[in-house]
């Protein structure tokens, strides 16, 4: 199955700024534990190149993703660290034309059309919406999928259990982004039964919206 199609099947993407390094295998445990073995693992803290390799080692059947990703090499560290997909909040063409030639996936993220038709010219067309709800939310992703019908998203920022059942109600979203089951506060706290629990009421609450 397909990096997509796991995303796909999952509906959401836990969005992690994790603050250190030996959080992410305790963090790992808990979402497959949840059952959500997945993980976009953001470029934001100086632990994410070192919290992708140590995760991909230990949880290789987890699809494990780097977010916030603005660079060429930060593109490679995260691939060679064991990343198997990409995600930008933006659509910097260096940086897409570089993770394709690495044979990687990549969202890169948009939020108008004219960032949409700059995604398109470089082949790619599954992309970020983000971010999502301060852009104007399902309303306006719902008006901004209709001129590009071959186009799928992945909506990120602002999403919580109040608003996912809007979002993946719409056929071009893929799955959803969401930080609210892996805040970093529970991380720095060590309350990874939260972790679990939260992950675990968002596979279930995916299993609700989608029946």
């Amino acid at each position: 199955m397909s990096i997509l199609a796991q995303i796909g099947e999952m509906g959401i993407v836990p969005v992690v700024s994790i603050p250190e390094s030996g959080m992410a295998l305790p963090l790992a445990e808990s979402l497959v534990a949840g059952g959500l073995p997945c993980a976009e693992i953001t470029f934001r803290t100086a632990a994410a190149a070192e919290s992708l390799a140590l995760i991909a080692r230990a949880y290789p059947q987890l699809v494990l993703g780097a977010g916030t990703v603005l660079t060429t090499e930060q593109v490679d560290r995260a691939i060679d660290a064991g990343a198997k997909y990409i995600v930008a909040p933006g659509t910097n063409p260096r940086v897409v034309e570089h993770t394709l030639k690495r044979g990687v996936p990549i969202f890169p993220g948009v939020c108008t059309p004219t960032e949409i038709e700059a995604a398109l010219a470089l082949g790619v067309e599954v992309l970020k919406f983000f971010p999502a709800e301060p852009m104007g939310g399902v309303g306006y992703l719902k008006a901004v999928c209709a001129p590009y019908r071959q186009v799928r998203f992945i909506p990120t920022g602002g999403i919580d259990t109040k608003n996912l059942g809007s979002y993946l109600a719409l056929p071009a979203v893929v799955a959803c982004g969401g930080s609210w089951m892996v805040k970093p506060e529970l991380m720095t706290s060590g309350d990874y039964g939260t972790i679990r629990t939260l992950t675990s009421e968002a596979v279930a609450l995916v299993g609700q919206i989608r029946k």
